[in-house]
């Protein structure tokens, strides 16, 4: 009875070696797996905690350099100071023709910028033949985004100062910024028209669609929040530009404002503000920086603080476009 039963439990037991074995390589590939696993971790957590010091650090400065800019500028804040043109008595001072003529400037650069930089992308993302030409427009375009302001600005000194007879105008300005952000518009366009799936145009070509109806009707709308954030972006970069405006000649102190271009008589409407010297808000803080006396130094801080404001108010902007045009697409 012993033996039969020592012989039926021997093949049991040669029979469970080899399942330990395999469950013990198991044990320690699984531990292998969780070390690599917390490892990998972190690794990760590492990464995280210096993007955010680093994060907090960018934060921490802006805000510091911000609450300085308030302190120094926020007790000249007023309506007098709006109102004002520039004084040889920082008490007297005000920012009225800088400001006027930064709004001009803009919006010329915005005429100027947006339709050729929305048609351009346009052409060369959805009309453009894929070949060396177009690569070799797109490599240029990418490589003027990233050219120095100055250039632009020895650039338009060359060409419409002096070769087109535009002077030392609110169109030279307008034009010179226009072509200094000109090519973050046409690659913002450029991505937000890629951005939208080849699907939608598809489906307007089944329906007898032709090529222009495809991209008025489907792909621009679709696309116009990506396209406005481009643009808003693009003109808060232009409103703090100085080293172009230096370079074509803007005044630093200037006491009287261009032509209005609204007129009571027929036809309502005058051209002349845009051969009108003019000064911008970056030149007006130069000008007051450039001076030792401390009330100086407040003027150009509580003019900061406008750029900053006008700035926020286009991002602003671009963010409300950007709401409005996405909450209405549906795909």
């Amino acid at each position: 009875m012993t033996k039969h039963k020592n012989q039926n439990s021997s093949p049991i037991t040669n029979h469970q070696l080899p399942i330990t074995n395999s469950q013990n390589m198991a044990v320690k590939n699984i531990q292998e797996i969780r070390k690599i696993i917390a490892k990998a971790k972190l690794w990760d957590s590492i990464f995280a905690a210096i993007g955010l010091l680093l994060m907090l650090v960018g934060v921490v400065v802006l805000l510091a350099l911000i609450i300085d800019l308030a302190i120094d500028g926020l007790p000249r804040l007023s309506w007098q100071f709006l109102t004002s043109f520039p004084s040889r008595r920082a008490e007297d001072a005000g920012v009225l023709s800088a400001w006027v003529g930064s709004a001009l400037v803009m919006l010329v650069t915005a005429l100027a910028a947006v339709p050729l930089g929305i048609a351009s992308g346009i052409y060369l993302e959805e009309y453009a033949r894929k070949n060396w030409v177009a690569d070799f427009i797109e490599i240029n375009v990418t490589n003027l985004a990233g050219v120095p302001s100055i250039v632009y600005g020895l650039l338009a000194l060359g060409f419409f100062v002096y070769q087109l007879n535009l002077g030392q105008s609110i169109l030279t300005a307008g034009l010179t910024l226009a072509l200094l952000i000109l090519p973050v518009v046409i690659v913002t366009t450029r991505e937000a028209l890629r951005a939208i799936p080849n699907e939608i145009r598809e489906a307007s070509y089944a329906t007898g669609a032709t090529k222009w109806q495809t991209i008025s009707d489907h792909v621009l709308p679709y696309s116009a929040g990506s396209i406005m954030t481009g643009v808003i972006v693009g003109l808060s970069r232009a409103i703090g530009e100085t080293a172009p405006l230096i370079t074509i000649g803007a005044l630093t102190f200037i006491a009287f404002l261009p032509d209005s271009p609204l007129q009571s008589e027929f036809p309502y409407v005058s051209f002349k503000w845009l051969m009108s010297p003019f000064t911008v808000m970056p030149m007006q803080m130069f000008n007051w920086v450039s001076r030792p006396q401390p009330e100086f130094q407040n003027n150009a801080a509580a003019a900061g603080l406008i750029i900053l404001a006008m700035t926020l108010a286009m991002n602003g902007l671009a963010i409300y476009l950007r709401y409005i045009f996405r909450k209405n697409i549906k795909w």
